[in-house]
């Protein structure tokens, strides 16, 4: 294979973990972890695949001999990394600790054996100038070893109090200023001079010798002080990385005097290493100043952005726009042309990329982050786009260069692109920016309030926070829970939703009044997740928005008109009941998933099901059956699965599982009737009220054969937007806009169930609630046998043989069943009798014939 073929075939692994990237960063808001693979694919993932390319390639260059294994261990180093990575990030999103355990594992060993061989290949080769710049290769994979290992440490939810806070900044450090640090900083003393075609000067070997020591030891101080939680540690080191830093700086701004930076690659390149220094000099700032170790862990999550956009991925663009033309080749033509393709708008690409940067960074409003963030990962994936055009060079004679645009208008275009990007998230967001909205009733008083707010065990903390009137509320935001959570603000304002670990800032936007703020995930703000925003010198008697205090959203369609017809392809549940199967094992699974559904005629609701069905799916069976169940959870937020129906300790069959696991459930019926299963993640009631529930009936001995047997289940809806989730409020204020059978609003109404006259029906009742209970009546008849809660309160007419019921009274998780026999044809009505829920569609009919 030839060298530019080698060297594309290596470059693949660095273009699919970039695409990957592209992909994830584009859609992150659907995915689990969203924005830590956002992160790990550009880091772990794109900017460390290329690290083991060209680190290689260029230890191959300054010592003239190959490492031991040549290519083979090359693209074995590679294969491993990839595989490594893949394992981590595999690992997370599934939260499985074990993939992130493995993956680490084979990380490490890539490194080690990166270390190991490069370390052989320097000893083997003959004498050179610059051969002891391979020692930043080697001090960065030992770097690599250890930030793994603290990272796969992170990974665990089990780490002592206060531990996660000390070793997060120390696994940045060990990553971020040494795997790449190092790497980057050893390359550009040999990149930067021969991207700017000058003279390496006669210093530049005794410099960057000096400053690997700089660099090394100001690392390990920083790490140590991190562990320790000492702050004024952390600067002195910081400054001593600095110090190191600045040695290769001053001798990069020196070659720079002799030839100006022109193209895209010594713009972008230069760029990269000024933010670079920026970070870690916020990097010391931070962990130096925090009064507390979360503190400063907050805050640190703020800097990978900008680090991994800043820094990384532009230094990445700008050394593969210099490197890619050189290893393409294609004779001199070609490699003009390549070189002018990966050249192409190179002032407008890096204007956009760093001026946007600086306005990410800034306390904006956050929809203008969003839109010029999306501006600038734009330009960065154009680089692909131009990579591909460079190669299809090689493949036909170019037939001329393509035009370069003049600085000026570049600028020009640039900031054309910027401002517009800033101008539509004010518009979008006029709240955020003090314009309109809340905030018309206070003119801001240009300054900023930022807060540190930790989401953790369904809480907020702080749960206040008191704003100056006018003043701009900026939160940073970590989720410190094991679960998703979000702020939203009753401005309009909402921050990304968080997982576990996570962090962002949220710009609120300026403060005119009281605000109430929340975390929007189903069920949390019932659950008491809930934040006051205090505006500190507002008028008394002013009205503020203090959002969703009613017991139904703004949105919310109205309840449903009697009378209403639901459309042609109505289908009824089945309430008809099958015989018990006579097998004694009884095996089935469960798909927990999300879905809208009509509950009523034009009424719709987003709702969580068992297996795409409200109720979920019926089990029955007799006394001494085993029911071996398996859930597996599709839906979006975790879930479980209580049965009444099994006595056993709930700690591991019911507990929660996050979207994508499984786990199987396995009880023995050991008593009769008919008994509820549901949901058992907090908050039940909404869980229940959104369709998680079911019936299992465990027939009692001797039960007879009866002619007709139907189930209905009882339940309540509370509406909320049309087709949105249940409204959270008015479950707890348990005001139902809906009661029904079998999870549709008068449905037996337009369907009526079945019987003839003389026959024997059996009704099986269950009121699944969550908070109503049920009086059921069927009108025109009388019961002479009734069964409550696993025996019989009136069996053939009683004791006298002429005994009767008219209802069945249950109270939440409570069923029985009834049964009667019709003495002439007609249209008989059931419902419950509390008649006000009848009314709201507990209610239905049959219809029986001669």
């Amino acid at each position: 294979m030839t060298r530019r073929a080698w060297y594309l075939l290596m470059n693949s692994f660095v273009g699919l973990w970039a695409v990957a990237a592209v992909l994830v960063i584009s859609v992150h808001r659907f995915f689990p972890a969203g924005g830590w693979l956002m992160v790990h694919l550009v880091l772990l993932g794109t900017v460390s695949a290329a690290i083991l390319v060209w680190s290689q390639h260029f230890a191959d260059a300054i010592l003239r001999r190959p490492a031991p294994g040549g290519r083979v261990s090359h693209g074995a180093r590679l294969v491993g990394h990839t595989l490594g990575a893949a394992l981590v990030v595999t690992g997370i999103v599934a939260d499985t600790w074990t993939l992130v355990l493995f993956g680490g594992v084979v990380l490490a060993v890539v490194a080690l054996a990166h270390v190991a061989l490069v370390t052989l290949q320097a000893r083997r080769a003959l004498p050179a100038r610059f051969a002891r710049l391979v020692h930043y290769y080697i001090a960065a994979a030992l770097a690599l070893v250890i930030g793994v290992g603290a990272g796969v440490l992170l990974a665990r939810v089990d780490l002592p109090p206060g531990w996660y806070d000390r070793i997060y900044p120390a696994h940045l450090a060990f990553n971020l200023l040494g795997w790449i640090g190092f790497t980057v900083v050893g390359t550009i003393v040999l990149l930067w001079p021969t991207v700017l075609r000058t003279r390496i000067t006669d210093t530049a070997e005794r410099t960057a010798r000096r400053s690997l020591w700089l660099l090394v030891v100001g690392l390990l101080v920083v790490a140590a002080a991190c562990v320790a939680d000492t702050g004024p540690l952390v600067a002195l080191g910081v400054l001593v990385y600095l110090a190191g830093l600045v040695l290769v700086v001053v001798e990069g701004a020196k070659q720079a005097r002799q030839a100006r930076p022109t193209s895209f690659a010594a713009l972008s390149i230069a760029a990269a290493v000024a933010w670079f220094a920026g970070c870690t000099v916020a990097f010391g700032v931070i962990l130096s100043t925090a009064d507390t170790a979360a503190d400063a862990a907050v805050a640190l999550s703020g800097l990978v952005a900008p680090f991994a956009g800043g820094f990384a991925a532009q230094i990445v663009v700008g050394a593969l726009s210099y490197l890619l033309p050189v290893v393409i080749g294609g004779g001199p033509r070609t490699s003009r042309h390549t070189i002018a393709e990966l050249d192409r708008a190179a002032v407008f690409r890096v204007t956009v990329v760093n001026a946007g940067g600086v306005l990410y960074v800034l306390p904006v409003p956050s929809l203008v982050r969003v839109l010029v963030s999306l501006v600038v990962f734009t330009v960065f994936v154009s680089f692909l786009w131009l990579v591909a055009r460079a190669l299809l060079a090689v493949r036909r004679a170019p037939q001329r260069a393509p035009h370069r645009a003049g600085t000026a208008g570049s600028l020009a275009a640039a900031a054309a692109v910027l401002v517009l990007s800033a101008t539509g998230g004010i518009a979008l967001d006029p709240a955020a920016a003090g314009i309109g909205g809340t905030t018309a009733s206070a003119s801001a008083s240009g300054e900023t309030t930022t807060v540190d707010v930790v989401m953790d065990d369904m809480r907020f903390e702080p749960a206040v926070i008191e704003v100056p009137v006018g003043n701009r509320l900026v939160v940073n935001l970590t989720n410190g829970d094991t679960m998703d959570h979000d702020l939203t603000i009753a401005n309009g304002v909402r921050g990304d939703r968080l997982s576990p670990g996570e962090s962002t800032v949220v710009d609120a936007g300026v403060v005119a009044g009281d605000l109430d703020a929340w975390c929007s995930v189903a069920g949390h703000r019932l659950l008491g997740m809930t934040l006051d925003i205090i505006a500190v010198g507002a008028p008394p008697g002013e009205e503020h928005d203090r959002g969703g205090s009613g017991a139904h959203s703004s949105d919310a369609p109205p309840h449903p008109v009697s009378g209403a017809t639901p459309g042609p392809e109505f289908e009824a549940a089945d309430a008809a009941l099958s015989p018990a199967a006579a097998a004694t094992v009884h095996e089935h699974t469960f798909v927990v998933s999300d879905l809208e559904r009509d509950v009523a005629p034009d009424t719709s609701q987003s709702s969580w099901t068992f297996s795409d069905t409200v109720p979920g799916p019926t089990l029955r069976g007799k006394v001494g059956d085993t029911f071996e169940i398996t859930l597996v959870n599709d839906g979006t937020i975790g879930h479980s699965i209580d049965f009444h129906a099994g006595a056993l300790a709930p700690d591991e069959p019911m507990r929660t599982i996050a979207p994508g696991e499984s786990l199987t459930y396995t009880f023995t019926a050991t008593r009769a009737g008919i008994w509820m299963y549901h949901c058992a993640t907090a908050p039940m009631s909404l869980h229940i009220a959104a369709g998680m529930f079911g019936a299992v009936i465990i027939d009692p001995p001797g039960l007879p054969d009866i002619d007709r047997e139907y189930l209905l289940v009882q339940s309540e809806h509370y509406l909320g937007a049309h087709g949105g989730e249940p409204d959270t409020t008015a479950i707890a204020s348990q005001h139902p806009d809906l009661v029904v059978f079998n999870g549709y609003a008068d449905q037996y109404m337009f369907a009526p169930l079945e019987a003839r006259v003389g026959e024997r029906v059996r009704v099986w009742v269950l009121d699944a609630g969550p908070n109503r209970p049920s009086s059921f009546h069927v009108i025109g008849g009388q019961f002479d046998t009734v069964y409550l809660e696993g025996d019989y309160l009136l069996h053939d007419g009683g004791s006298t043989g002429a005994g009767g019921s008219q209802a069945l009274a249950l109270q939440p998780a409570q069923g029985g069943f009834v049964e009667l026999v019709f003495a002439e044809a007609g249209n008989y009505p059931f419902v419950t009798h509390i008649l006000s829920d009848a009314e709201k569609g507990a209610s239905g009919l049959f219809a029986v014939k001669e």
